[in-house]
């Protein structure tokens, strides 16, 4: 982290020059989100918000059957993928931090891809 910081402060993207190259910080960067186990479980996040099982849905990009199969113990089902963990770690981050977020950021987040 460290080096991440040191490097913002020397490297710059010249504008409109595509493809970016890939220096030694996005190099960095690409090994640290490879390893980068973020995750929640629909049971934990169900604990911390007070939400349905179609709202977990929604936010999974699966049927509610899916995920009343990830709460219900007595039947074998599949359990969550990495993917499932992942988009509710990052809606726990954006509901729990929102305010915190910079608008350019959320303008990024939520815009549409080019």
């Amino acid at each position: 982290m460290e080096r991440l910081e040191q490097l913002a402060q020397t490297d710059s993207k010249p504008e409109n020059s595509y493809p970016y190259p890939i220096t030694e910080r996005e190099q960095i960067l690409i090994r640290l989100y490879s390893y980068w186990e973020l995750g929640m479980t629909p049971q934990g996040f169900s604990q911390k918000w007070d939400i349905t099982p179609e709202d977990i849905a929604l936010i999974c990009s699966c049927s509610t059957q899916t995920v009343n199969g990830w709460f219900n113990t007595s039947r074998r089902c599949y359990p969550p993928t990495s993917g499932h963990l992942r988009h509710l770690a990052i809606m726990d981050f954006l509901l729990e931090d929102f305010e915190t977020i910079p608008k350019e950021v959320l303008e990024r987040l939520f815009s549409k891809g080019e």
